[in-house]
């Protein structure tokens, strides 16, 4: 079996660059495909590729636009033919920075533009690289003996329990919870889908916990030692139920230790 194809999406810092050094670590020869919106900017992704420059290739992607999106998966489709794992890792939590505490604070603009990178753009990345996906080898996951329910490629789209509409009891952050809430209906709808094609594409949302993130950071004040998660023990997590999926997991939202989050 050839080696795996990885891409991660949204490399630069954070949760998608500490992907991008577990898999080189822990997955070899799999192959990581990283993209960001500014690669020159991006000096540790950077640096990582130096030390991996067989592995690891780097590349433009901004998951607001399109066009990116496009000409990525003609280049990943021309380069390896397939592709056996999407990380979706971009977010932002809102233009300014800082949730909506209430309905003042609330404006069109700061809404759509949450909603394009946290929602829309994971899902025009499914839209451009399904293809691929169903090409997958299997690389990723846990593949049952039976041939009929074995899948291709898994797609992870990175979600956040504020996002879960049965959990929600503190209101605020309209605009992070609202895409994070679209963002699991599109991993629903996708799993559908691509869970009726041949071969399979396992989708499923992962909740990394509180991660010590750029994103968090402003939050870190209300969060116990205990629940405030590295980027390395969050991505060990994620990926330690990343290789257990399996098509009968698909369609569902998970947390960090495996249980399914309700929607």
């Amino acid at each position: 079996m050839a080696a795996p194809v990885a891409l991660i999406q949204g490399a630069s810092r954070g949760l998608g660059l500490e992907f991008c050094k577990h898999i080189l670590k822990y997955k070899s020869p799999a192959a990581v495909l990283a993209t960001c919106r500014n690669p020159d900017a991006a000096a540790e992704l950077r640096g990582l590729a130096g030390q991996h420059s067989d592995r690891l290739t780097v590349f433009k992607l901004d998951v607001n636009l399109e066009e990116d999106i496009r000409a990525a998966a003609e280049r990943v489709r021309d380069n390896f033919g397939r592709l056996d794992l999407l990380i979706n890792s971009s977010a932002v939590l809102h233009p300014s920075g800082r949730g909506e505490t209430s309905l003042r604070d609330v404006t069109a603009q700061g809404v759509i533009s949450t909603l394009t990178t946290n929602a829309v753009g994971p899902l025009v990345m499914a839209r451009y690289f399904a293809p691929l996906l169903q090409k997958g080898s299997g690389g990723f996951g846990r593949q049952p003996a039976e041939k009929t329910e074995r899948h291709g490629g898994i797609i992870v789209n990175i979600t956040a329990k504020v996002g879960s509409i049965g959990d929600n009891g503190l209101g605020g952050w309209y605009s992070y919870r609202m895409s994070k809430a679209a963002l699991n209906m599109a991993t629903r709808n996708i799993a559908i889908e691509l869970g009726r094609s041949r071969p399979k594409v396992v989708c499923v949302s992962l909740h990394p916990g509180t991660v010590n993130t750029d994103l968090s950071r402003p939050y870190h004040k209300n969060v116990p030692k205990d629940k405030l998660f590295s980027t390395e023990h969050s991505v060990s997590c994620l990926m330690s139920i990343i290789n257990t999926l399996s098509i009968e997991k698909t369609g569902k939202a998970y947390s960090w230790d495996g249980t399914e989050l309700p929607w």
